[in-house]
């Protein structure tokens, strides 16, 4: 049986309030295990969402790590904000739950000093629907609910308009909002926080939907989604990261090894069948 530990309502206070005290040493700091020294017999502890970053993490903790002398914990989040700010604040050692473009736009309006370290897989955003089973069957006046936060709105314009469904500003990009929208073709729009939108599928007309919490309200990327995002040359690669400082501490390093290995490129395709799909190789940048 999985043993995860998930943040209760005041640990997730503690973290808050441990982010405006980051001078204080603690094993997340910088200045006290830049290389690792003295905290190589200390767990990891890892925040991560619950799927598919947490049950990866969870195989790597079960099948792996021991062999690499890693001590693994694994901390459930629910949310985007809570992993950063616990990993600034040294609650956690890292977090895996996340890609560039949100990670950079984190960091800018937070002030933290999150750092990628190594891509480990991607989860295609899809457009998913209830009501019509084809992008031809989207018609004027109907509703799409897309996700409110800034990297995965603009995300998901871009795939409304790659099939068809909207006309953006030129160069806009993947920090599209809806007042870029030059050519709606008669739909409307509704934004949600991303863990919402599952929710809401049964009262709009199509939603899109991240690929982690499309897994979680079972659906299959793969052969539900009626448009699904390319994942040729995607920016959106899920990584693990930490706070700046802290990349060569010697479990990091050692996690980073496992979540690059064949066993684990195995384990998520066989695991997500194309819902999810590995990214190893090159550290974000």
């Amino acid at each position: 049986m999985r043993k995860n530990i998930k943040l209760t309502a005041g640990i997730a206070a503690t973290a808050a309030l441990a982010l405006g005290l980051t001078a204080c040493g603690t094993a997340s700091d910088p200045s006290s295990a830049k290389d690792g020294a003295g905290s190589a017999d200390k767990p990891l502890v890892v925040a991560a969402s619950p799927t598919p970053h947490a049950d990866i993490l969870n195989y790597v903790k079960d099948n792996l790590a021991a062999k690499e002398g890693l001590k693994l914990e694994v901390k459930e989040f629910t949310d985007y904000v809570l992993p950063n700010t616990a990993t600034e604040s040294g609650q956690v050692d890292a977090n895996f739950f996340q890609h560039k473009p949100y990670l950079d736009d984190f960091n800018k309006k937070n002030n933290t000093h999150i750092v990628p370290v190594v891509n480990v897989h991607l989860e295609p955003l899809g457009l998913y629907s209830k009501k019509v089973k084809a992008l031809s069957d989207i018609k004027a006046g109907q509703t799409i609910a897309v996700p409110n936060d800034t990297t995965n709105g603009g995300r998901a314009l871009q795939l409304l308009a790659e099939n068809g469904l909207i006309s953006l500003k030129d160069g806009v990009g993947t920090n599209a909002k809806l007042s870029d929208i030059t050519d709606k073709k008669g739909l409307e729009f509704k934004e949600l926080e991303a863990a919402t939108v599952p929710r809401a599928l049964n009262d709009v007309d199509a939603a899109v939907i991240n690929g982690n919490y499309a897994i979680e309200a079972k659906l299959s990327p793969a052969k539900d989604a009626i448009a699904l995002e390319k994942s040729d040359n995607n920016p959106y690669a899920n990584f693990l990261a930490v706070k700046e400082g802290n990349e060569k501490d010697a479990r990091v390093q050692k996690l980073v090894k496992l979540l690059n290995s064949p066993e684990v490129k195995k384990y998520i395709e066989d695991t997500y069948t194309g819902s999810v799909v590995p990214a190893f190789g090159a550290v974000a940048k």
